[in-house]
């Protein structure tokens, strides 16, 4: 799917073999599930182990490497996650589109995938954005939403509680890829802003059976030369 920033995002349906496999690796686990204080994500995550990671890192490198334009694999990792957080308890930098920034070298890339582990629909895709100001002020208003309380970053930037599913202020919306069962979707998380597309957050559920599961995964690369 071409955006008109001129990147691509990839979409691959039915992309497992057995993705019931993974629900039930993730109830099995459940205990096991923490919420990262290091990332924004909205709810527990359970890292995968680099022999559970391992498929998923063969596929990329085989298929999907060069479209994103990258050229060799540094490292990966991928993790089962569970958005379980409501539109009013997000913090403000859950409110906005953000960049997967694993790897800050200008000869870096980092490729990531969301695959999408539930069936009801209206749990919500991947929205991608594009910066409505320059980088200086968007990077301004990114930092912001880290450090103010919601109150002031509110009044600030005239953007409410809830998941990065519209344009705002500082982003405007230029795609969304709706949820499917079995669905993988990939793209360049370090350049494309992007955000889980979710518009009735009162759906979410604690329980990978019934909740928002995903699998992600990321992928940090030589980029191809330019």
């Amino acid at each position: 799917m071409p955006l008109a920033s001129g990147h691509e995002v990839l979409v691959i349906d039915g992309s497992l073999v057995d993705p019931e496999a993974l629900v039930e690796l993730a109830a099995a686990r459940r205990a096991a599930f923490i919420e990262s204080p290091h990332n924004a994500y909205p709810g527990p995550e359970l890292r995968l182990t680099e022999a559970e990671s391992a498929p998923l890192a063969a596929f990329f490198d085989e298929h999907l490497r060069a479209r994103v334009g990258a050229r060799r694999t540094l490292r990966h990792y991928a993790r089962l996650s569970m958005a379980t957080r409501n539109a009013a308890a997000l913090e403000p930098r859950q409110w906005i589109a953000h960049r997967d920034r694993l790897d800050d070298a200008p000869d870096r890339l980092v490729a990531a995938c969301v695959l999408y582990l539930f069936r009801d629909e209206r749990l919500g895709g991947t929205a991608f954005f594009a910066p409505r100001h320059d980088a200086r002020d968007t990077a301004i208003a990114v930092h912001e939403s880290g450090v103010l309380d919601g109150a002031t970053f509110a009044q600030r930037y005239g953007i409410t509680p809830g998941y990065p599913h519209a344009h705002n202020d500082i982003f405007a919306r230029i795609a969304e890829i709706p949820a499917r069962w079995n669905r993988l979707v990939v793209y360049d998380g370090g350049a494309l802003f992007h955000g889980s597309a979710i518009t009735r957050s009162d759906l979410l559920r604690d329980d990978p059976r019934a909740g928002r599961l995903t699998l992600n995964g990321f992928f940090v690369c030589r980029a191809r030369a330019r």
